[in-house]
């Protein structure tokens, strides 16, 4: 089978032989694939595909095969190539893991693919980096089928209630919880409400961070995300390099 100018972006790829890439990639109509691009690293004439498979761009791919891992025939960039900046890339590089780690491979899902491009456009763009990542979320627990209703206790089926608290679980979604604990975190009714309404700015922000990460760990598991310590180690390495510059 041979597919010709796809809609794709890498997720990741990782050095194979010696100048090859083993890229995992996102297609618009394949679902998430793995393909190799051989020789993608020998220089040629215009230079090595190497400098068009990065993440964040836009492409166009074609590749062939019907094994797990496809042959790349040719790649095209497929828009203007550019990536977030500064601390915004960590949270493209979240997305990607996201994708990577929960993903099954050969999967079409074609919202979620406009819904990823479109996630890297705004982070290019001075929007809001929590209400994007929110966006993104919500989208992605849907599609994979996690999604949970906003606006309903899914054990008793009452709709959420101002002034009262709900807590996340994984089989029911929001329940109704007498008071927050260390032990059962819990979220209050207007901001649940607010989310459902797309507010996820302001005083609702914190709310969907936390009820969000808690939904997705459920699906993760146990192992951490890289992206998320780069970006404590980084920001830890800045916070003492500046120290070290106001002791001298």
């Amino acid at each position: 089978m041979h597919v010709k100018l796809q809609p794709a972006f890498v997720l990741h790829s990782r050095p194979y032989r010696d100048s090859s890439q083993i890229l995992d990639v996102l297609t618009a109509e394949h679902g998430r694939l793995s393909i190799v691009a051989k020789g993608a690293k020998r220089r040629q004439r215009g230079g090595s595909s190497a400098s068009i498979l990065q993440p964040f761009f836009p492409l166009l791919l074609s590749f062939m095969g019907r094994s797990e891992m496809r042959n790349l025939t040719a790649v095209e960039t497929a828009g203007l190539a550019r990536a977030p900046r500064g601390s915004r890339l960590f949270s493209a590089f979240y997305l990607n893991e996201l994708l990577v780690r929960l993903l099954h491979k050969h999967d079409p899902n074609p919202r979620l693919f406009l819904a990823y491009g479109d996630s890297l456009q705004s982070l290019c763009e001075d929007k809001s980096v929590d209400e994007v990542l929110r966006c993104f979320e919500l989208t992605l627990l849907r599609e994979l089928g996690f999604g949970f209703d906003l606006t309903l206790d899914g054990n008793s089926g009452e709709k959420i209630v101002d002034g009262l608290w709900y807590r996340f679980d994984a089989d029911y979604g929001l329940v109704r919880e007498r008071e927050p604990s260390p032990e059962r975190p819990a979220y209050q009714g207007e901001d649940l409400l607010a989310m459902a309404e797309g507010q996820l700015s302001g005083s609702v922000q914190q709310t969907a961070k936390r009820l969000l990460r808690r939904a997705l760990a459920e699906q993760l598991g146990d192992k951490p995300l890289k992206s998320r310590d780069l970006f404590r180690t980084t920001v830890n390495a800045i916070r003492d390099s500046n120290n070290a510059g106001d002791n001298n």
